[in-house]
């Protein structure tokens, strides 16, 4: 689904009113669902990193960049995930070769570019799975409503700028539950887009650690810098990506919006192909989407590749490390 409108904070739409029932029915659900089930721990430490919202709050650059932490150091993570919109149950590793976006979902093949990646629809398999194969540490990208997994150490994921949009839970608003809950359960906090863009920061606690972030073109995607360019994407929130592409400096002379994790067919394809072709502009998109294409579109798509840059690595790094000393009970 693509986020909507009357989800931000600045909505003057009567919807979330109209919707306040449903979501108090979602999250007595919600909450009566994680209180009746219990979490098993595994061998190794498990490390989540998830989000209060529906909708990209920069879930899985942070899981990439820990992961390189994590690698830098000489140790061995695996990524674990659910595979949205993908058919495979699972715990299956994914083989970059082999898999499609339809067998494992589109966030998978992002991830296994990095780590070994596992998706298992059963997150305690799929983490047994992972240590089994060698793992000394999982990283759960997603997964911080699901319980039946013990986490070790959970990492919430706020985009600075969106916040928690209206404040309200589904379908009235973004939230899957609320920040104080969410926070209650976390261990740190990731703010991407820093401290002084968000509307969030003094709703935090004052003991939470706090580490900022910004998403960053990669090195090999700045030649598009200065260029002109029609942007297409299929994201929770396809306007922070164009957003990002005006900032690196590209000449943004049309963009395409679809739902999260659309599938795109032919026709779609080249009404954007042609229209880049009159802009005498490249047709770029976000990496998520780029694996969702067939082999030929992907010749005539370029890919705007960015990653999650930390104000203070090395702190994040001396957390995340400190799990390893202590074995997981």
């Amino acid at each position: 689904m693509k986020t909507p409108q009357f989800w931000r904070r600045e909505s003057k739409s009567v919807l979330p009113l109209l919707l306040a029932p449903a979501a108090w029915l979602y999250g007595a659900g919600s909450r009566l669902h994680r209180s009746m089930q219990r979490s098993e721990a595994v061998e190794v430490p498990v490390i989540c990193v998830g989000n209060v919202v529906a909708g990209g709050a920069g879930k899985t650059p942070a899981a990439v960049a820990i992961a390189q932490l994590f690698i830098a150091e000489g140790k061995r993570p695996h990524f674990l995930t659910r595979g949205y919109g993908g058919r495979l149950k699972g715990p299956v590793r994914v083989v970059l070769d082999v898999h499609q976006f339809s067998d494992v979902g589109d966030e998978a093949l992002i991830l296994a570019e990095t780590a070994p990646t596992w998706v298992a629809a059963d997150r305690v398999a799929g983490a047994r799975a992972a240590a089994k194969a060698g793992a000394d540490v999982v990283i759960m990208d997603d997964g911080f409503q699901n319980p039946s997994l013990r986490k070790d150490f959970s990492l919430l994921v706020i985009d600075a700028d969106y916040g928690v949009g209206n404040g309200r839970l589904l379908p009235a608003g973004p939230l899957r539950e609320s920040l104080a809950a969410g926070l209650a359960r976390s261990d740190a906090v990731i703010l991407v887009g820093g401290i002084t863009e968000s509307n969030v920061f003094n709703r935090l606690n004052s003991n939470t650690d706090v580490f900022t972030s910004h998403i960053v073109p990669k090195p090999a995607t700045e030649e598009l810098s200065g260029e002109k360019v029609v942007a297409f994407a299929g994201i929770g929130r396809p306007e922070k990506f164009f957003e990002t592409l005006k900032f690196a400096g590209c000449d943004l002379m049309d963009s395409f919006s679809y739902p999260d994790h659309h599938v795109y067919n032919k026709d779609e394809i080249m009404i954007m192909v042609e229209r880049a072709a009159a802009l005498e502009a490249a047709l770029v998109t976000t990496r998520k989407d780029y694996v969702r294409l067939a082999a030929n579109e992907k010749m005539m798509v370029a890919v705007f590749d960015v990653e999650m840059n930390f104000a203070n690595p090395g702190a994040l790094r001396s957390m995340l490390l400190s799990l390893l000393k202590t074995p997981a009970a």
